[in-house]
């Protein structure tokens, strides 16, 4: 039969690498128009090439309203309307709330939630149009969080906050608001922290299951596809993290703490003298990408 996103336009953001392509992927393949919005031009050309003909791709910073307004003003000059969106964009800064950079923690914030919420509301003129979709990628992290992760698992709760807020908001509109929990999943992003922190590797073994195991991202991108398709409010990378929404107060309690107190006792100093080691707050590329503006212009 053929796919209800046959023939839909779906903004996605973050879409240079990682899920978001992956997602554009499988999206394309059932026929879907998609546009890849992210920082990385090239990567971006890349795979609006392997898609083919009838999909774009723009340059734009989510934490940026007036690049992120082009981007969406291009997608609609384009493709004539929205039905979709992914608010996919995503970082981890590295190190913790002690030791950790504050400009780490504001900056994964700002792209997390703030650029959540600038990608909803710059397109929900157009989504309501349409009686479309957002689909807002959280995390596992919103409601199972853990030592060295603390901005990221902020962000990402807050994040689904927003979208439960949204869909109250818009639903009498015929706007459907959904959210991703993904787990850990095979990304450059994951790959990157465990390049960079032992510490990281460690802890993740001593997770309880289901919160160690690591999808592919071909998976991830068919789970988030489905979403659309389906207009879903929740989906579960993978679909276990279920039990971990049910149980969301257990990751917090005296138990998990008593059985996690030694590990973290020494894996916490171990993290906190790697990051001081690695003299930056995000993997290598990342930091080249949301650096401080001093850091944008030495690029450059």
């Amino acid at each position: 039969m053929p796919s209800t996103t046959s023939g839909k336009v779906v903004l996605i953001t973050g879409a240079a690498r990682g899920i978001g392509a992956q997602t554009a992927r499988e999206l394309a393949r059932r026929g879907a128009k998609v546009s890849l919005i992210g920082l990385e031009p090239d990567e971006l050309e890349a795979v609006a090439a392997e898609l083919g003909d009838g999909h774009t791709w723009f340059e734009a910073d989510v934490t940026d309203p007036d690049s992120l307004q082009a981007a969406v003003d291009g997608t609609v000059a384009a493709h004539g309307r929205i039905d979709a969106v992914i608010a996919n964009a995503g970082i981890a800064p590295l190190g913790t709330v002690l030791n950790g950079d504050p400009h780490g923690f504001t900056k994964t914030v700002d792209v997390n939630l703030n650029g959540v919420f600038h990608t909803a509301r710059l397109t929900l003129p157009h989504l309501i149009e349409q009686r479309g979709y957002v689909l807002v990628v959280s995390s596992l992290s919103a409601f199972a969080p853990i030592g060295g992760m603390a901005a990221y698992t902020a962000s990402k709760a807050g994040a689904d906050a927003l979208a439960s807020a949204l869909h109250s908001e818009v639903q009498h509109l015929g706007v459907a608001v959904g959210t991703a929990h993904p787990s850990w999943i095979d990304t450059d992003l994951v790959r990157d922290m465990k390049t960079d922190l032992r510490s990281y590797s460690e802890m993740r073994k001593r997770l309880p299951w289901p919160m160690h195991s690591t999808t592919t991202v071909e998976k991830c991108g068919t789970a988030f596809a489905n979403g659309v398709e389906r207009r879903s409010r929740r989906v579960y990378v993978p679909r276990t993290i279920m039990l971990m929404h049910w149980l969301r107060n257990l990751p917090s309690s005296k138990l998990v703490a008593k059985l996690m107190a030694p590990s973290l006792r020494k894996i916490m100093p171990q993290m906190e003298e790697e990051v001081a080691a690695l003299g930056r707050s995000f993997s290598a590329r990342n930091q080249a990408l949301q650096g401080t503006p001093t850091d944008r212009a030495a690029k450059d």
